[in-house]
């Protein structure tokens, strides 16, 4: 089975917010706001077979989650 790619929108220390393979130790890309970082990462986890994209908060809490390909807990009715 395809492992799920988990990608994180997160404040960048430096300014700007960037993107995050989880496990990952670089920044995929920076970007100067979080929609620009927010589109980028969206994308990114829809190209994957299973994708998730969680977004972060300024302080760095999280905020929200999106799963794209089979969900692993799917809502019922």
């Amino acid at each position: 089975m395809t492992e799920r790619k988990i990608y994180h929108v997160v404040p960048d220390p430096n300014g700007g917010w960037k993107v995050i393979l989880e496990g990952g130790k670089r920044a995929s890309r920076c970007f100067p706001t979080k929609s620009e970082a927010t589109a980028y990462g969206r994308n990114l986890a829809k190209k994957a077979e299973l994708g998730q994209l969680k977004i972060h908060k300024k302080d760095g809490s999280f905020q929200t989650e999106y799963t794209y390909g089979n969900d692993p807990f799917p809502p019922e009715g």
